[in-house]
């Protein structure tokens, strides 16, 4: 079964892979698996952009978005317009879809999109015209740095060991598989209130309602991160050698954090 692996953590915001398809499919007749994409108003494969935290504690990331080619697929479910190959791509009959605007609420993930021109739904094939001459997807192959790959279950098997996949709560069981999904993060900056200089090397301790803690480091700039958090509530212990230990309870996190500095007194 085919799979596309997706490693944020390598996408560097080129939009090179929103491009590709675009190259691949405006204009162009892939008959059975897709009419031609109008120009605008779908992305069949999109860059989902987020920036986290407030400034100067600021991070911009970017995700690949796009079908999941889901292996128990809630569209297939709901339409026979949709069906799943051999190989795991999910295809939106182009014939099937004609005139049947509801298809573009078929998907829990938002990926199929309706056209106005040719009055029929369309979505992600996995560029499946290519793959049954032995090609990549588009997408990937444009990928400069590596972020999106395609290809057999069983060759990515380590990386999905390790991996996430989107809204798993659905059962759809999807067959893009994400590393390094963007996770929330606490930063802000340690200094000594009396001199106005900033505090290196303090120790933090965040602690969960679990239990569970994490340790950091002010950096030789005052400034500190815990990155990789789900959202919470935190306690956050500030503690630096010859100054009084700084307790900051009931830290709520929903969205990525800068909480400012942080003053300690000797």
């Amino acid at each position: 079964m085919k799979v596309f692996v997706v490693d944020v953590a390598k996408c560097n915001g080129c939009y090179g892979c929103q491009l590709a398809c675009k190259d691949e499919h405006v204009d162009n007749d892939w008959m059975p698996y897709a009419k031609p994409q109008p120009d605008t108003g779908h992305f069949w494969m999109k860059l989902i952009e987020k920036t986290h935290g407030q400034v100067p504690k600021v991070n911009l990331e970017y995700t690949p978005y796009s079908c999941m080619h889901c292996a128990d697929p809630a569209c297939v479910k709901k339409s026979d317009a949709f069906y799943q190959r051999e190989d795991g791509l999910v295809i939106l009959d182009p014939v099937k879809a004609e005139g049947k605007k509801e298809l573009v609420e078929a998907c829990p993930y938002g990926v199929v999109y309706w056209n106005e021109f040719l009055n029929i739904a369309q979505k992600c094939t996995g560029c499946a015209h290519l793959v049954d001459e032995g090609q990549l997807p588009h997408c990937v192959d444009l990928c400069a740095t590596g972020a999106l790959r395609f290809g057999e279950e069983e060759e990515f098997a380590g990386d999905i060991a390790k991996a996430e996949v989107m809204r798993p709560e659905l059962g759809t069981r999807p067959r893009t598989y994400y590393l390094n999904l963007p996770k929330l993060f606490i930063a802000g900056e340690v200094w000594d209130q009396a001199s106005d200089e900033i505090i290196e090397g303090a120790k933090l301790t965040l602690t969960n309602t679990s239990g569970v803690k994490m340790e950091a480091e002010s950096d030789d700039f005052g400034d500190f991160w815990f990155r990789k958090l789900n959202p919470g509530t935190y306690t956050l212990k500030v503690e630096a050698a010859g100054y009084q230990t700084v307790v900051k309870n009931t830290i709520e996190l929903q969205d990525s954090l800068n909480i400012g500095d942080i003053p300690m007194q000797k």
